[in-house]
């Protein structure tokens, strides 16, 4: 059926190993990637244990699509309670090392328990085996991967933390090779484990129920995504560029058509320093945008794992003012975070902010986004000498030493103002008692780089998304940018109301790729119809692209229910208070966004959803989804219907 039809458990406290069968039921209804991390998680973790605990598990699986050449297919989830959060952990990438544990005989693995010293844990097909790491603890994430290929062989493929993780940083991610599961803080839960390193290498072949369906759907599939040449730009309407440019590549156009990059600290959605410092300001590119850096400083790709529409950018350059740099990216929420959002204007700046990032184990997002906090604080004179004096350079907008120096403090957990940042922006302003106001977080996690008061739906995606703030839980800025996005057309970016129901779809749709590891860059490409063919191909499975969606929904309403059993409720799916000031320059001047129109937009989410005015899904709407068995954890207060 396309599975091995086996989960690998591995408990670090007794050092021990078993493989469990996945039967048939389980495997259609979660499919894979995101949908077995989710259900593992939900059964394995409730409400009594926090995300620093040993009793706290690590869930990894390749998506369903992962393994046979598929284009794309790349994602491996990681599933966890997150300890920015407190609730629902998950975090997407493009991981070999989830290649090469489904070519070692496993659809997913389960990691539970605290190892007594400091860990590798190896995988070679049916060996596993727990190594000392204690000579990798406080080396960064490139050495300590350097320091693995050495010992296991070149092939071998890791997931490793850096200092911020064995820290316990809220913050932290873990490396995957060039690759990072950033958000929700999964380094933390490593860090607490003792566990330093992942390290798999396998040699079977990945099972395929029907083969040469699906090598003739990957060869249509390569045509269709092919990375390299002209395609239409989401939210740009019949322009055209070059995919070279990667993530970043409608830089630009946030920036002076649709008024949406945030910029200091969210207070602005218009880089307008950096575009007053040009010569020529109609010709010229700011720094950060990447038609200007690429070609100086990317000779080079370093795709996920079957890409072919690639949107690395590897990033070298050697002595600049801030040292040699070498990086894959800065990606475009890089960009904003270590740069417009932190006043910077110098790519190279950005790109050692990445670096840093990178090596040490932190997720750029929320650590550029704690660093804008803190400059805002600073001008607010809300920090006193003790936090101020931590770090030599001047706290202040712009200033890229300071980015700099505190991002190795906060790595490093060196430092009272480090210390009050490394857990995010949100419990440094609770731990302060002051700037909560301007800590710009949903469940204490930082959104990306869309603006949501120039594109309203984006603040209703934020708010309910259940990892926090967050904008592949959707993609629906895809919709806003442009106006039209699969099914929808029309969408006017300026106004509140009528997003509730694309929201809704959008959301099921992004989950089904994040549970078969097709990569989100190809959203307008696969769509659900073209996912459902590879699917039904891998797995022999038949299913009609209703019933494929639907797998998408159970797994997002498991994912809200997980958040409901921890006691979230629906104040947690708030609008960001600095959504509601107006903004104050650039092409989205004087736009805001109305609390009360934003809670009646909640509202009808709610119903199309199939939930209650709370937020909780009905007993109607589980039973449908073949969920009725959490009803009483998470107070669905309402009576199956015969």
């Amino acid at each position: 059926m396309g599975y091995w039809n086996r989960l690998l458990v591995v408990d670090l406290t007794s050092r021990s190993v078993e493989t469990r069968e996945l039967s048939e039921t389980f495997v259609r209804r979660y499919l894979g990637g995101a949908g077995f991390t989710t259900r593992l998680l939900y059964e394995a973790v409730g409400p009594e244990v926090d995300p620093l605990d040993p009793e706290n598990v690590l869930a990894i699986a390749p998506g369903l699509l992962v393994g046979p050449s598929v284009p794309t297919g790349s994602k491996t989830s990681f599933g966890f309670k997150s300890p920015l959060t407190g609730g629902y952990g998950k975090s997407i990438v493009g991981a070999k090392m989830g290649d090469q544990l489904k070519r070692a005989g496993y659809d997913a693995m389960l990691i539970k328990g605290v190892a007594k010293s400091r860990t590798t844990l190896v995988i070679e097909d049916e060996e596993v085996r727990f190594e000392s790491a204690a000579d990798l603890w406080g080396l960064d994430t490139w050495e300590t991967d350097d320091a693995l290929k050495e010992r296991y062989g070149e092939q071998v493929r890791t997931a490793v933390i850096g200092p911020a993780g064995e820290n316990q940083s809220r913050i932290s991610m873990i490396e995957c090779e060039d690759r990072q599961a950033g958000r929700g803080g999964p380094g933390g839960v490593m860090g607490s484990k003792n566990l330093k390193a992942i390290a798999v290498k396998g040699t079977k072949d990945v099972p395929v129920a029907r083969p040469d369906e699906l090598e003739e759907l990957n060869q249509k599939w390569r045509l269709e995504t092919t990375g390299r040449g002209e395609t239409e730009v989401e939210g740009t309407g019949s322009a055209t560029v070059d995919v070279e440019f990667g993530t970043g590549e409608a830089f630009d156009v946030k920036n002076t058509v649709l008024g949406i990059y945030p910029t200091r600290n969210w207070q602005s959605s218009y880089f307008k320093s950096a575009y007053d410092r040009l010569e020529d300001p109609e010709n010229d590119r700011v720094s950060l945008d990447p038609r200007y850096w690429t070609e100086k400083y990317v000779n080079t790709k370093r795709p996920c794992p079957y890409c072919t529409k690639p949107c690395s950018q590897y990033f070298e350059a050697e002595d600049t003012k801030y040292g040699d740099i070498e990086v894959d990216g800065p990606e475009y929420e890089t960009q904003y975070a270590l740069g417009g959002n932190v006043g910077i204007d110098e790519i190279e700046a950005t790109a050692k902010a990445n670096e840093i990032c990178d090596h040490l184990g932190l997720d750029t997002i929320d650590a550029g986004n704690a660093i804008a906090w803190a400059m805002e604080a600073a001008e607010r004179g809300l920090l006193d000498e003790t936090h101020l004096d931590s770090i030599e350079a001047d706290l202040a907008f712009g200033n890229a030493d300071a980015v700099i120096e505190l991002l190795e403090k906060i790595g490093k957990g060196e430092g009272e103002l480090a210390q009050l940042l490394m857990d995010g922006n949100a419990r440094a302003a609770q731990t302060l008692g002051a700037g909560e106001e301007f800590a710009i977080h949903v469940k204490n996690q930082a959104p990306a780089g869309f603006e949501a008061r120039g594109i309203k739906g984006m603040a209703l995606a934020y708010g309910v998304a259940p990892r926090g703030a967050d904008h592949l839980s959707s993609c629906l800025y895809a919709l806003e940018m442009g106006g039209d996005f699969w099914k929808f057309e029309g969408y006017d970016r300026q106004r509140m109301d009528g997003k509730a129901l694309a929201l809704k779809a959008m959301e099921d749709l992004m989950m089904v790729y994040d549970m078969t590891g097709v990569c989100k860059f190809t959203r307008g490409l696969t769509l659900a119809e073209g996912v459902r063919e590879l699917v039904n191909a891998m797995t022999g499975f038949d299913l009609s692209t209703s019933e494929l969606l639907t797998a998408g929904e159970r797994t997002y309403n498991l994912s809200k229910g997980y958040n409901l059993r921890e006691g979230f409720d629906r104040s947690d799916d708030r609008l960001i208070p600095r959504f509601t000031e107006e903004i104050p320059n650039g092409p989205s001047a004087g736009e805001s966004i109305d609390e009360a129109a934003y809670e009646k937009e909640l509202d009808r989410y709610y119903t199309v959803r199939g939930w209650d005015s709370a937020g909780v899904p009905l007993g109607q709407t589980l039973e449908e989804l073949d969920l009725e068995e959490i009803m009483g954890a998470i107070g669905t207060a309402h009576e199956l219907v015969d």
